[in-house]
């Protein structure tokens, strides 16, 4: 199975490169998505989309072993587009609204208080080093999955990473 991605092909087959890949990845895709958006339903569909992209290039990926950080590359982008469009909507948002409860297995992780504030710093933190952040402690990828899932050297994940949990771990002293 894995040995189908790490290959480089003329021709890829968009249909089985996103069928493997969805059967692998997309439960760790919608809990990332879930890690810079606040709604279930909204990084589902994110993931959806990456999906969807991923089939359109998928002729144009060289070596598929970089297939898997390409999506997740793709998920981060559209999160970051999403809550930039979300902004507005929040900003007129009534204050007095709370999200609902969770649902789902997966939201119930983030209900005690600690995880409540823990998630809001992280979301608090600049695009990168949350990106950083969730990829290498979260996703538990390696530095140099990481820096090649956001196209950047391991020197600058690895420096994010120490000013990300920096500044988490002040913004948590600071509210606790």
């Amino acid at each position: 199975m894995e040995g189908a991605l790490t290959t480089t092909q003329d021709a890829v087959d968009a249909d089985a490169l996103v069928a493997e890949l969805f059967a692998r990845e997309c439960a760790s895709l919608v809990r990332l998505a879930r890690l810079f958006c606040d709604d279930r339903n909204a990084a589902e569909d994110l993931v959806q989309e990456a999906f969807i992209r991923l089939h359109r290039s998928a002729g144009s990926i060289r070596d598929l072993g970089r297939a898997p950080a390409f999506l997740r590359s793709i998920v981060i982008n559209l999160a970051r587009d999403h809550n930039r469009r979300g902004l507005m909507s929040l900003r007129h948002r009534n204050t007095a609204e709370r999200p609902a409860a969770p649902t789902e297995p997966d939201d119930h992780a983030v209900v005690d208080e600690e995880s409540v504030a823990v998630l809001a710093a992280l979301r608090s933190l600049p695009e990168r080093q949350r990106a950083c952040l969730v990829l290498h402690y979260y996703e538990e990828l390696s530095i140099a999955e990481v820096a090649d899932t956001l196209n950047i050297s391991k020197n600058s994940v690895k420096t994010h990473c120490r000013r990300g949990l920096a500044s988490l771990e002040a913004r948590l002293e600071e509210s606790g």
